[in-house]
């Protein structure tokens, strides 16, 4: 009986703090990047891969690498004429992001910290803009789409990532809705309700 309290106890702490999470988006603490380190089910790499069509020579923006899960294979994927500007609020996930690029000799990936809802890049300057299970940790989504808007090139794409059971979920209509007020159109998504990949362009 008392382990079955313990139990019940545990799991409304979890769910409170998973709600309270939710309502007060922050980015994920340094400290705690297991999370990001853990396996990401469907929203794999060869499905980002398939959906950000990354090409040779590309300037891609990744805001929220994390500890580079998909950021050293976005580098790989547009190659040494190619750029992966990586954005990050926490100068510590950048600082490990390089520390790991080094180390597979990656020179093409160029770190700045900043806040996503004013990107320190030119209008129409990059190919395509990466965020996975990121959107939701920013307080302010609607200002930071229109910037991903703003710096995106007319034929550029924007690639979602999402994944169910991230506090800050956010679901395909959703973003769909949040977007298209940026000026952001859907065009195609891979994956389920729970996890996906979406691709969306400039209006």
């Amino acid at each position: 009986m008392r382990l079955k309290r313990l139990i019940g106890t545990a799991a409304l702490a979890t769910l409170a703090a998973a709600l309270w999470w939710r309502k007060n988006p922050s980015a994920c603490p340094y400290g705690q990047r297991f999370w990001v380190e853990a396996p990401h089910p469907i929203v794999t790499r060869d499905r980002l891969s398939s959906v950000l069509i990354a090409q040779p020579g590309e300037r891609v923006l990744e805001i929220g690498p994390g500890t580079g899960y998909y950021s050293f294979d976005i580098a790989k994927w547009v190659g040494p004429e190619g750029k992966l500007e990586i954005f990050d609020l926490q100068q510590e996930f950048l600082d490990h992001v390089m520390r790991g690029a080094a180390e597979r000799s990656l020179a093409n990936v160029i770190p700045t910290r900043g806040d996503a809802t004013a990107l320190p890049y030119e209008d129409d300057s990059m190919d395509a803009v990466v965020l996975t299970a990121v959107l939701g940790e920013i307080p302010d989504q609607a200002a930071a789409l229109r910037e991903i808007h703003r710096i995106l090139k007319p034929t550029g794409r924007l690639v979602v990532g999402e994944l169910f059971g991230d506090p800050h979920f956010t679901t395909l209509s959703s973003l769909k809705r949040q977007a298209s007020d940026a000026g952001l159109d859907y065009e195609s998504h891979s994956g389920n309700w729970f996890a996906y990949f979406a691709r969306l362009h400039p209006r």
